[in-house]
């Protein structure tokens, strides 16, 4: 696309708005990340529980390392974030959640894309069911999209078992590419009415969507949008930004 062309697909915040009213959703569906808020909360909740020795050091060196490979090409997404919950096993369950809110309160929250914000508490007050999904871990999530009204069974988010308040080192998910339709699918939401994601990985779940809503797209899905004749909105915070890189 020419500068131009990317201008002209470009809504501003009242045509992202009325956009998005005008689709008449029943059920809206959002990632996190660079859709929500502003940063990867995934990597900088590693990073700090790494710091806050919320894990042994052999843990952190082996989690240290499988991230230097994943950065270099040598590990998948699905697998990083599969081992950035599973880096937790044999902690409390308990533990993990009041972490998750310490860091949510410190690091997210002053990060969050107010009017895309505006628009979820629009959709929140006309009744609109909503979800989030994400590759980042559960507990941050869950914890982030509280305040925007989304409740915990209505987040699909990486997790591993937890049993007896342990948490496991066994998947239950990793919602990451084409797996966040799967678990979409599997939600019962084949094909929901409006969907919201910024990185290249969120793009099999906007292909489902009836109305597929690219919010401060990466240069990859920014790509693929305009192969695809769909418009974008880039959040006031994100203006001038650089857009978050596929893969982080």
């Amino acid at each position: 696309m020419t500068p131009t062309q990317i201008e002209f697909s470009k809504w501003t915040a009242e045509e992202f708005e009325r956009a998005v009213f005008d689709s008449k959703p029943g059920v809206a569906v959002f990632d996190c990340d660079g859709t929500l808020w502003g940063g990867d909360s995934g990597y900088g909740f590693m990073a700090w529980s790494l710091e806050e020795g919320l894990v042994s050091r052999s843990t952190s060196d082996w989690i240290d390392n499988r991230h230097r490979a994943y950065r270099a090409g040598q590990v998948s997404e699905e697998v990083i974030c599969g081992e950035m919950v599973q880096m937790y096993a044999g902690l409390r369950d308990q533990e993990l959640r009041a972490a998750a809110a310490r860091y949510v309160e410190e690091f997210v929250r002053g990060h969050i894309f107010e009017d895309v914000a505006a628009v979820v508490e629009a959709l929140r007050k006309a009744g609109v069911e909503l979800w989030a999904v994400s590759s980042t871990n559960r507990w941050v999530v869950a914890e982030g999209v509280r305040g925007f009204g989304i409740p915990e069974e209505r987040v699909l988010a990486a997790e591993v078992r937890v049993t007896d308040q342990i948490i496991t080192s066994e998947l239950v998910a990793v919602p990451t590419g084409e797996g966040k339709a799967v678990a979409l699918r599997r939600a019962g939401l084949p094909n929901p009415d409006a969907v919201f994601g910024n990185s290249i990985h969120d793009l099999a779940m906007l292909e489902i969507a009836r109305h597929p809503f690219p919010v401060n797209p990466s240069p990859a899905l920014l790509q693929a949008a305009a192969k695809r004749g769909w418009r974008y909105f880039r959040p006031r915070a994100a203006e001038g930004v650089p857009a978050q890189v596929d893969g982080e």
